[in-house]
């Protein structure tokens, strides 16, 4: 029985280590991630191949498989439903919409949102779709990456031009992610629609790539109250946070 616990144990460290290196990695790399045997991980990818939850490419290397697909988007719904009471916190201290994105491929999808009370308000459609460049999620989310994944990203995404203040360069991104990493939030100042300035902060420790924002009119999320506002949601998702860390 101990060693089948092992055994589940160690498959889906694998499948983290496939997740935190992109999706896809040889057997050498998974050896050296893991320290495991060789022989043990072989044994291992080949039982989670045949489930379907990884999948060998031509090139022999592994990549997380389709069946992940469906467990991923049923713990996107789940996680959204957690995170409403976080956001609703959020809004009777900030006054602004709340929002909760993780990063799914290339794009940031909102899985949560609970709206402000007042009737100029923002909203964002729950399973909206959006490019990480010009959006505060987005950029929390890409700030979480390093540098080379980024650009691998905007490689393929492109950075089209949302507003006038949209980022279109990568190397401007890549310095204002630097930033964010320091100063532990990011702003869409807007990037993404006129008139609506964002805020937002990486969701560390969650068991994907999360970041939670408050957005509002440009007119009442100003440049003066980012600072203040700052703190409220950064403690707002070290509760969170907590709260989704595995027992140990």
């Amino acid at each position: 029985m101990a060693e089948a616990v092992r055994s589940l144990e160690r498959a889906f460290d694998l499948l983290e280590h496939l997740a935190d290196a992109g999706g896809e990695m040889a057997l050498s790399e998974l050896t050296e991630v893991s320290g495991l045997p060789m022989p043990t991980i072989y044994r291992l990818m080949r039982t989670l191949v045949n489930q379907g939850y990884v999948r060998q490419e031509p090139s022999k290397r592994y990549a997380l498989g389709p069946r992940l697909v469906r467990l991923g988007e049923g713990a996107s719904r789940l996680l959204g439903t957690w995170a409403r009471p976080v956001l609703a916190r959020l809004v009777d201290e900030v006054g602004e919409t709340a929002n909760m994105a993780v990063l799914e491929g290339d794009e940031a999808v909102y899985v949560a949102q609970v709206p402000s009370r007042h009737s100029m308000r923002m909203f964002t459609e729950v399973g909206r779709r959006v490019q990480p460049h010009c959006t505060g999620v987005g950029k929390a989310l890409l700030s979480q990456l390093p540098d080379e994944r980024v650009k691998e990203i905007l490689a393929r995404t492109g950075m089209e031009p949302h507003t006038p203040n949209t980022l279109t360069s990568p190397e401007a991104l890549l310095a204002e992610l630097a930033q964010v990493r320091e100063q532990g939030y990011a702003v869409d100042d807007e990037e993404q629609e006129l008139g609506v300035r964002c805020v937002a902060v990486p969701l560390r420790g969650a068991p994907a790539l999360t970041a939670i924002s408050v957005s509002g009119p440009s007119g009442r999320m100003t440049r003066e109250a980012v600072p203040g506002v700052v703190p409220i949601m950064q403690a707002a998702a070290e509760r969170f946070a907590r709260e989704l860390a595995p027992n140990k």
